[in-house]
């Protein structure tokens, strides 16, 4: 949530973020209410301290036996006003917060301005994308002539879009699951955490996909309980409502959970295999870290991200991602995009965002400056380290051999239980 202040100050920055992210918001009815409410903050505080000065003479003159029966009916009207004053503040500041809550967070300036991802602009990346000399497989093939995967069961048990690793399979996500937790936490300072997978509502609205993304939510709505769209909601709301210590920044998180999305808009769309699932395994990554500092640690958070697939030996790029393209609640975002080979197309296996104070504001996420002084609210980062299914998808798709084998990449084979390939008998 941006601070209301800045909105005030900076009504054509927030037009242009309103316009830029193609998100709507009446913020000329915020500014309308945001003046009447000062004005009558105003009203307010003189009638107060008209009160206590009165209540003074009162007590003066009852003290020395005269009557004060005209001041005691002037601050019976006096507080009459004043109580109708603090409702009707108290109403327009309900109307503002509902405004606010559909205000999008402003890009930084070194974000691309454009209305879609073709605005998108890429930044880096790593490895050449090789075509096979032979005819490679689509990722779900391969898997289900391997016995790896089961979509046909899977959609038995729980309808469409959700996925059932078998043997191998699953012995290869859980692979990547422990190695990027090894690598997140040894090598690259994170902590890692084992979060609940159900949350609630409020801890939604904290990191931004509440209102706008309830559709997308699955809602278990007897207890008014979220499952997860992703670890990024427990990990940021850890530490909501409190003051941190601000010796003890940055804090790092790292998360492995499965992650559920309804996809409410995106029906029609990937519908073979694993591209896009209801439910999906995610290696995630957490920062609370301090103003000054969250450019570079979003950087950083880049970096770690990236050196999976490196490690991996899977071609990628990365993504500056256009305003039009931005989530809501985000400042910036890069999103690392990986090559299946068979496809020939990129698929995101990764979004890194720094939210700047948003998510915190919404949270009330604050930490003491080290040196003391006024608590101040921490910025919020977080990055897939990765997504499971479209690294798995990558693995298959360039991986597979011309006799129909998948090799198992040499980072995982620690992980594999000695197992070094996969032949097509499984």
């Amino acid at each position: 949530m941006l601070d209301p202040k800045f909105i005030r100050s900076n009504p054509e920055v927030v037009r242009k973020a309103l316009r830029d992210k193609g998100e709507k918001a009446d913020l000329e009815r915020f500014l309308e209410l945001d003046d009447r409410r000062r004005n009558l903050l105003v009203k307010a505080d003189e009638l107060k301290h008209r009160r206590n000065e009165v209540s003074e003479e009162i007590g003066r003159r009852k003290k020395e036996g005269g009557d004060a029966a005209d001041l005691v009916a002037e601050m019976k009207k006096v507080g009459e006003e004043i109580k109708a004053l603090d409702n009707d503040i108290k109403d327009i500041e309900s109307e503002s917060d509902l405004i606010c809550r559909w205000i999008p967070n402003v890009p930084h300036p070194s974000v691309p301005v454009g209305p879609d991802a073709s605005f998108n602009e890429m930044v880096g990346g790593w490895g050449d994308p090789k075509k096979p000399d032979f005819k490679a497989l689509p990722h779900w093939q391969i898997a289900e002539s391997m016995g790896l995967m089961d979509l046909k069961r899977a959609a038995k048990l729980s309808g469409s879009h959700f996925s059932l690793l078998v043997g191998l399979g699953a012995r290869l996500e859980r692979a990547l699951i422990n190695f990027m937790l090894d690598l997140h936490t040894a090598e690259h300072g994170y902590t890692e955490v084992a979060p609940p997978y159900i949350v609630r509502r409020e801890c939604l609205f904290g990191t931004g996909q509440l209102p706008k993304l309830e559709e997308d939510m699955y809602l278990v709505e007897m207890d008014d309980l979220f499952l997860i769209p992703t670890a990024e909601v427990p990990l940021t709301n850890i530490f909501r409502e409190e003051i941190i210590d601000g010796k003890t920044l940055p804090v790092k998180f790292a998360s492995f959970t499965p992650c559920f999305r309804r996809e409410a808009g995106s029906y029609g769309k990937d519908t073979k295999g694993l591209v896009r699932i209801h439910q999906f395994s995610k290696v995630e990554m957490v920062k609370i870290v301090e103003p000054e500092s969250s450019y570079d640690e979003l950087e950083s958070l880049l970096r770690d991200a990236c050196e999976v697939l490196e490690r991996l030996e899977l071609p990628y790029r990365v993504v500056n991602l256009a305003t039009g393209d931005l989530s809501f609640a985000a400042s910036k975002c890069y999103d690392i995009e990986v090559w299946a080979q068979a496809e020939e197309k990129w698929l995101e296996v990764s979004s890194c965002s720094n939210f700047e104070d948003f998510q915190a504001r919404r949270i009330g996420l604050r930490y003491r400056p080290a040196g003391g002084g006024k608590a101040r609210y921490a910025h919020t980062l977080n990055g897939s380290g990765l997504a499971l299914p479209r690294t798995v998808i990558a693995i298959l798709e360039n991986y597979q051999t011309s006799d129909g084998a998948l090799k198992v990449p040499a980072a995982l084979k620690p992980y594999m239980g000695g197992v070094e390939t996969i032949a097509l008998d499984g």
